[in-house]
């Protein structure tokens, strides 16, 4: 990631106040949020929340991606919308959500859908990527993409009460925890989901991202976290490379 020096306007240090005192974040972190690119896959039900505090944290540059529209049925989770932004296209109702939040992030809008022909040059663009999408297909273009190019990987996942977050970094990748599509892909429009589910993935799937950009803690990194909001019970469950890989192996 750039590593040049940034400088923060009294606004700034205001905003920002309560991370400059964390010991592992402070002015260094601060100034690795400004200077960082982050593409946000998907404005759904993960990608609302996690661009809210990505956005609110001090993220210089946010790339989304999404070719839909507000729905009706999108409001149940996606809380960046309101009624009045039903037909409007996501990523530019996002943009002006995320500019009033805060004026001092960039947005990039792409009005697209990720493929594999596409992904390679939109994940160059870019330190981080975040993919909250509930498509296989895209899922597994964004992951080749990012470990062609040696980007990080922060993946989001939810359905019905239940979601998952883990962060890839080359080896082992996201194709490696799910070889293929299964035949019948339990999308949130198949299976439904409980709402506030996407708040809590989305939040962490933002945490993670904060992490990775800072070197605070230790991300997700070959770790599968699995949330099931019907029991409040969080377990981690360590991944493993597999050698016959198509994407990293």
């Amino acid at each position: 990631m750039n590593q040049s020096p940034v400088r923060f306007s009294d606004e700034e240090v205001e905003r920002y106040a309560r991370h400059l005192i964390l010991s592992e974040v402070g002015g260094p972190g601060q100034q690795a949020l400004k200077r960082a690119r982050v593409l946000v896959v998907g404005m759904g039900g993960i990608g609302n929340p996690a661009a809210l505090y990505l956005a609110a944290a001090g993220v210089g540059t946010l790339g989304l991606i999404d070719d839909d529209v507000v729905s009706l049925s999108n409001l149940q989770r996606q809380i960046t919308f309101t009624t009045d932004d039903v037909g409007k296209p996501k990523v530019e109702v996002a943009r002006d959500r995320l500019k009033a939040l805060n004026p001092h992030t960039e947005i990039e809008l792409f009005t697209q859908r990720i493929t594999p022909e596409n992904a390679p040059d939109l994940v160059s663009r870019f330190d981080v990527v975040l993919d909250g999408t509930d498509d296989f297909e895209t899922r597994f273009a964004v992951n080749a993409a990012c470990v062609a190019a040696g980007k990080p990987l922060v993946s989001g996942a939810l359905g019905r009460w239940s979601g998952q977050v883990s962060v890839f970094t080359g080896q082992p990748c996201y194709q490696c925890l799910v070889p293929e599509a299964p035949p019948e892909a339990e999308t949130c429009a198949r299976v439904g989901v409980i709402g506030a589910l996407a708040g809590v993935i989305g939040t962490m799937t933002a945490l993670e991202t904060i992490k990775v950009i800072t070197g605070a803690g230790q991300p997700l990194e070959s770790r599968l976290l699995i949330y099931d909001g019907l029991s409040a019970a969080t377990r981690v469950v360590k991944l493993a490379a597999e050698p016959e890989c198509p994407v990293c192996a």
